[in-house]
């Protein structure tokens, strides 16, 4: 009887050995599994060696196409200028401004180099890399207008805006009537051909266009009082790939780089 009860103490033994050598091997099958679902979106694009930027491709001279249809423009170059940085190639996936935060919401891109203004609102859902560009927003109307010489004078007015726009905001609290537009273009087409009163708008984007296109009938009458500054767009949870993209612009703006594009597309250093 004695004999019987050791064999059974002995068969016990082994069986829990067993079972703790299959639970032990479960738990590291999970945290392989854990390990792998916990890459994180630089790992990503690192191993697929493509960094997809959103931009929107009308938008001089910022994001457009050149003569040869060739996509450019300062955010555009600053851009690749950073995916070279990071041993990446750049691929841009142009969308209309009114679709980019939608498409940066539904992962189609990485990051969004799109004269993006930092704000306390936009800080809430999305991250941002450091500012690479400072600009006043400015009061643009028809050369022929005479009754609209400041902001305040757009109280009653039509003003063609993007809707996603922080232009939209000092429009709206002035009293204009909002007319939505797709882009800068789109806002100075309308303007040109008086179906809208005025556009509030980005004030290096009007230098530009003016230096393209100097017989255009439209002048700046005023401008807001304070600066925005711009950054590069990012969904929240990937402080990786915020830390290098900022590595790499202040690596830009330290070695002279950033200086050369920005005097290429406005003649001056626009970063602050």
């Amino acid at each position: 009887m004695r004999k019987n009860y050791v064999v059974l103490l002995l068969l016990l033994s082994i069986s829990i050995a067993l079972a703790a050598c299959g639970n032990n091997d479960k738990a590291q099958n999970q945290s392989g599994q854990g390990a792998e679902t916990e890459q994180t979106l630089l790992d990503k694009i690192k191993k697929n060696g493509v960094i997809r930027i959103g931009t929107e491709g009308t938008y001089a001279p910022f994001t457009f196409h050149d003569k040869d249809d060739k996509l450019t423009g300062f955010d555009v170059e600053l851009a690749r200028e950073v995916a070279k940085r990071l041993g990446l190639k750049a691929e841009f996936i142009e969308t209309k401004w009114d679709g980019m935060f939608a498409g940066l919401d539904a992962k189609r891109f990485d990051i969004v180099a799109n004269q993006v203004s930092i704000r306390d609102d936009r800080k809430e859902k999305y991250d941002f890399s450091d500012p690479y560009i400072v600009s006043k927003a400015v009061l643009i109307v028809h050369q022929d207008n005479e009754e609209i010489k400041k902001l305040a004078d757009l109280a009653g007015k039509k003003a063609g805006q993007s809707l996603t726009s922080n232009l939209l905001d000092i429009a709206k609290s002035n009293g204009a009537e909002i007319v939505p537009t797709d882009s800068f273009n789109q806002a100075i087409d309308l303007l040109i051909a008086k179906r809208t009163d005025a556009t509030v708008n980005d004030g290096l984007s009007f230098l530009d266009f003016k230096k393209q296109q100097p017989d255009a009938p439209i002048k700046v009458v005023d401008e807001a009082d304070k600066a925005s500054e711009s950054g590069f767009l990012f969904n929240k949870g990937n402080p990786e790939l915020v830390e290098v993209v900022n590595k790499a612009l202040a690596e830009i703006k330290a070695d002279g780089t950033y200086l050369k594009i920005s005097e290429a597309y406005f003649g001056a250093d626009v970063s602050k």
